[in-house]
């Protein structure tokens, strides 16, 4: 009985479920290629594919809440007094939202990755440094004097960064010592 009656909405419920979580299965192989060719973390990657389960929960949960009858200007009434309390929480704290946005940005777009040397051109504050990890939140930035510095990813998007890649650093830094060696060595005159 219980079957004849919801029947509509249990075939709509299952086809919605296996559709998003085909979507969900197709988007993460395309991150996982994109993360493959352009040499990104791992755990950079689960990051993002973190935000891709989040979205997909969501999506599923509000076409079910659809599917079995909840009225649209009932549903309506609900999301907006959920987006009103949740909207003046992320202008309270908008610098959450923009960190994870930042950090999402920078996954696909940016240059740079784990090991690379940056320096970061901020008039206050000026970094340089190897990157040691990239999280949702912030760039960990290790400097030369052994400071591990967390720097918002907001902030990566809004300063100017110089990439040096990790071999070229490396090649550099011992040219330097080796400069360094011979004024030591041979004075200067």
């Amino acid at each position: 009985m219980f079957i004849e009656i919801y029947f509509p909405q249990l075939l709509k419920s299952i086809f919605i479920v296996l559709l998003f979580l085909a979507l969900r299965y197709m988007t993460i192989r395309l991150i996982k290629r994109y993360a493959n060719k352009f040499e990104r973390m791992e755990h950079r990657t689960g990051l993002i594919m973190k935000h891709v389960d989040l979205s997909t929960i969501f999506l599923i949960v509000l076409c079910l809440i659809l599917i079995w009858g909840v009225e649209i200007k009932d549903l309506g009434l609900v999301m907006s007094s959920v987006f009103a309390v949740i909207g003046v929480g992320f202008f309270a704290q908008w610098s959450i939202l923009s960190n994870i946005t930042s950090g999402v940005i920078m996954f696909f777009t940016f240059p740079y990755k784990i090991g690379d040397f940056i320096k970061i051109h901020d008039k206050e504050f000026p970094y340089e440094g190897m990157i040691e990890d990239i999280k949702s939140f912030h760039v960990m930035v290790r400097t030369k004097d052994n400071e591990l510095i967390t720097y918002p990813n907001s902030m990566m998007l809004q300063k100017g960064v110089t990439v040096i890649k990790a071999e070229d650093y490396y090649e550099m830094s011992q040219q330097v010592e080796e400069h360094d060696k011979n004024l030591t060595e041979h004075g200067t005159d």
